[in-house]
């Protein structure tokens, strides 16, 4: 199994979710980086469970231990490995039911795949705790891209089938535009909305899902390839990575299907010296390079598979049918921690696409 990614930034993620630790080696850092640790670690905190109602009541400090590749505070240019140690982990919770394969995880194509020797209690390396050291590791990425002058942003696109305002396509989209980092949206209407259908969900024993729309602002035209190695598809690879995604589009998505193409296209103009396009339904990228406008894609969570319901599925042992009723704490709706996450996943796309053709 490959849990390594990236072509100039590598990235290897290893550790279980009720594991002793979990962690990150990244390679291919430049040397003399000054780290802030106090940015990673308010990208950490964002995505670090017990924090607010509507996440889990297991709590994790989600803090980085460095253990290598760094020197008096600046990447030493050799590979950077962090480690997250687990301190409140409930394996009895799934000793019960460890034979019954939970619904929607990856329980029955894990032990297909590794034969039986698949790590159950948390979900194992399945888990979306697996995501914390992919945060640090797209915090380090976010701070090389900020030298450059380009930033990652993100919003709760939606929960539930409740849409957050519309913005501005050819603008960027800033942390202005945000009011609460924890559960960040531009309309405070709408997020009360989305927060009370959270809970909703919760009281009926069920969970919520939702979208995710990331922003990359101030990317230069030009960074990208044709076919395989485009800006899209690298960007699409490493969100596919995050555990409950299953879906993502970029600009107007799958709803330019539906346009004519006197609709879709995105005409240019010359706007303050610049070449721009006046709308941005292809979400600043063409043919798999980015235009010079605001890059813009989404990503679909889907509902916690973890609820509290009766549910139907079969004893893998006894190859029989059986009901499950899992125990344990589980978010109602794991949409507004995954933001950090999935800004963290676009910053490694963009800085690994970057480095295919620029120095830093």
């Amino acid at each position: 199994m490959s849990s390594i990614w990236g072509k100039n930034i590598r990235i290897s993620i290893f550790g279980e979710s009720h594991g002793k630790a979990i962690g990150v080696t990244i390679d291919g850092l430049p040397s003399g980086l000054l780290l802030d640790m106090d940015k990673i670690e308010s990208l950490m905190k964002q995505r670090a469970p017990g924090r607010t109602p509507w996440s889990t009541p297991r709590k994790e400090d989600d803090k980085v231990d460095i253990i290598s590749g760094m020197n008096k505070g600046y990447t030493a240019g050799t590979p950077l490995t962090g480690l997250i140690y687990s301190n409140n982990t409930k394996s009895s919770d799934y000793e019960k039911t460890k034979n019954i394969i939970r619904p929607s995880h990856a329980d029955y194509t894990g032990h297909i795949r590794y034969k039986g020797h698949n790590i159950v209690s948390g979900g194992g390396h399945f888990s979306g705790r697996l995501t914390s050291p992919l945060v640090f590791a797209g915090a380090v990425a976010m701070q090389i891209l900020a030298e450059k002058g380009i930033s990652i942003e993100a919003r709760i696109y939606s929960i539930g089938g409740i849409a957050d305002d519309e913005i501005n396509y050819c603008r960027e989209f800033t942390s202005a535009q945000i009011a609460d980092s924890n559960f960040p949206t531009v309309s405070e209407i709408k997020k009360e909305q989305m927060i009370n259908h959270i809970m909703q969900c919760r009281e009926n024993k069920d969970s919520a899902g939702g979208v995710i729309e990331i922003a990359v602002n101030s990317l230069p035209a030009g960074i990208g390839s044709p076919i395989f190695d485009n800006l899209e598809s690298n960007i699409a690879s490493i969100l596919f990575a995050i555990p409950a995604v299953k879906g993502v589009e970029f600009g107007a998505g799958f709803d330019i299907a539906d346009k004519k193409g006197s609709e879709a296209n995105d005409e240019y103009e010359i706007k303050e010296g610049k070449i721009v396009t006046k709308t941005n339904n292809n979400g600043g990228i063409l043919g798999g390079i980015s235009n010079g406008m605001p890059v813009f894609a989404r990503c679909a969570i889907k509902p916690t598979p973890s609820i509290s319901a009766k549910q139907n599925s079969v004893d893998i042992d006894l190859m029989e049918n059986a009901e499950l009723e899992i125990k344990g704490r589980h978010d109602p709706c794991i949409v507004p921690r995954a933001i950090p996450v999935a800004k963290a996943a676009v910053a490694l796309a963009v800085l690994d696409t970057y480095l295919s053709q620029a120095e830093i």
